[in-house]
């Protein structure tokens, strides 16, 4: 197998799954995180249970007000990258246009 042909290989078993990027605030709508997983149960559940060292666990960033999802994983994590670089009004824009309550929308799987 060649190098090309393992790479494809690759890249077709990773498509097989569903990624989410995803926005996270905390309570009063002040700090927002832009993240990207294949198990968005699993982690947000980590963010929430402050499993997750770093930004979330330090500003409490654990409400989920925001997602969306593609099968490539290169696809959402250019799409990770590109919210990260938008400012905060754009963000506010797109949360809004999907939640415009700005609810935490993983209070619906418990």
């Amino acid at each position: 197998m060649t190098g090309l042909s393992a790479a494809l290989e690759m890249r077709g078993k990773l498509m097989d799954k569903t990624y989410y990027v995803y926005l996270l605030t905390n309570w009063n709508n002040q700090v927002m995180y832009v993240g990207v997983t294949n198990d968005l149960e699993r982690r947000i559940y980590e963010h929430k249970n402050k499993l997750v060292d770093g930004f979330t666990k330090k500003y409490n960033v654990e409400k989920l007000v925001y997602f969306e999802t593609t099968s490539d994983v290169l696809v959402a994590i250019e799409r990770e990258k590109q919210i990260k670089k938008w400012r905060r009004e754009k963000k506010n824009q797109l949360v809004i246009e999907m939640n415009p309550e700005w609810k935490d929308l993983s209070l619906e799987w418990e």
